[in-house]
């Protein structure tokens, strides 16, 4: 090959390495933050449309729901976004660390599951935020107000403290028997003043059903496993497993030892009850992921979170495992059966 013909082939090389360098770097990146496991939240990356699309919604992963949002806004991972995931498995001293990481990598928005949003939002006030299952987001500091968030975050709230008395009230009703109720919480070192809040309105949860509330904490595997041999040892006739992501880390765990000890449990997932549990009670999960999708598209193609308001479930849904019940030797009362959103059998 002749030196003119070779540096013509070189040149042509470099020109295009440099537009496919630009070309990626022209692809807007997401930043998914997570204290939860990607086993726990439907894998590793987003699934393709095909395979969300072939499965009823009510099968959809926090992943697929996602994914669901981002496609209607004209957003395809691989193709036009890409997503830096960040996965703390279950360890939320790992959050601060991983969303610097994340703002380091200078993605374009980053998302942020329940409280490790607090760690997005110490970590940068420029980047857009967007949350998702956050507890109380204006008294956490997160946003102003619901309608008018203000600053770099907005995304869809919901709140246990409304939701929780609710659970204890089916499972009351579910087992009129238990004269004693255990109450299963972490308190968290991101939200200490939530935990007095929230088992304050259970303990007046409790007293309207005329039961008395055990309230065991539980930060662990080992104090977890502790909680529920206390629940035997005191007698407590059903158990309500706080709504956090601690607990939905540790689904699989849970579910065994209410098994195991032949507890009534009810939850505030899903994926609980498909698991194996009793009964759950909660927002339709999948459309706050969902939500979030279309926020993150939105905010891509040029919208500000400051004008993006922060949103709350409508739909709740009421599943219950028959088998499960089953084993309990319950019968599921027909005031409840009347209310079930799904019966899984």
């Amino acid at each position: 090959m002749r030196r003119r013909e070779l540096l013509l082939v070189l040149a042509t090389g470099m020109m295009g390495a440099r537009a496919v360098r630009a070309q990626q770097k022209a692809m807007p990146v997401i930043g998914w933050l997570s204290a939860l496991s990607p086993a726990v939240q439907g894998g590793s990356r987003m699934p393709e449309s095909t395979t969300y699309e072939s499965l009823p919604e009510n099968r959809w992963t926090p992943l697929a729901a996602f994914a669901k949002g981002l496609n209607e806004t004209g957003y395809v991972e691989g193709k036009n976004v890409a997503i830096e995931y960040r996965w703390a498995e279950g360890h939320p001293d790992r959050l601060p660390a991983l969303a610097a990481d994340l703002v380091a990598q200078k993605v374009d928005v980053i998302v942020a599951v329940a409280t490790d949003a607090l760690a997005a939002k110490q970590a940068t006030s420029t980047i857009p935020i967007v949350f998702t299952s956050v507890n109380d987001p204006v008294r956490l500091g997160l946003v102003a107000s619901l309608a008018r968030p203000g600053g770099n975050l907005t995304g869809f709230a919901f709140s246990p403290v409304s939701l929780d008395p609710k659970r204890l009230e089916l499972v009351s009703e579910l087992v009129p028997q238990a004269e004693t109720i255990g109450l299963l919480a972490r308190r968290s070192k991101q939200d200490p003043a939530g935990f007095e809040r929230y088992t304050r309105a259970m303990q007046d949860a409790a007293r309207t059903r005329g039961v008395q509330l055990l309230v065991l904490e539980a930060g662990n595997e080992n104090e977890i496993d502790a909680a529920f041999a206390s629940l035997v040892r005191l007698h407590a006739g059903a158990l309500v497993v706080s709504t956090d992501a601690f607990f939905t880390q540790r689904l699989q765990q849970l579910v065994a030892l209410a098994a195991y000890y032949a507890i009534p449990a009810t939850y505030h997932l899903r994926g609980f009850v498909t698991a194996g549990g009793l009964i759950s009670y909660g927002p339709r999960f999948r459309d706050l992921y969902r939500g979030a999708g279309t926020y993150v598209g939105r905010i891509l193609a040029g919208a500000k979170p400051a004008d993006l308001p922060v949103q709350q479930p409508t739909t709740f849904e009421l599943v219950i495992n028959l088998e499960t019940a089953k084993a309990l030797g319950l019968t599921i009362p027909p005031s409840i059966l009347a209310r079930v959103d799904e019966v899984i059998e």
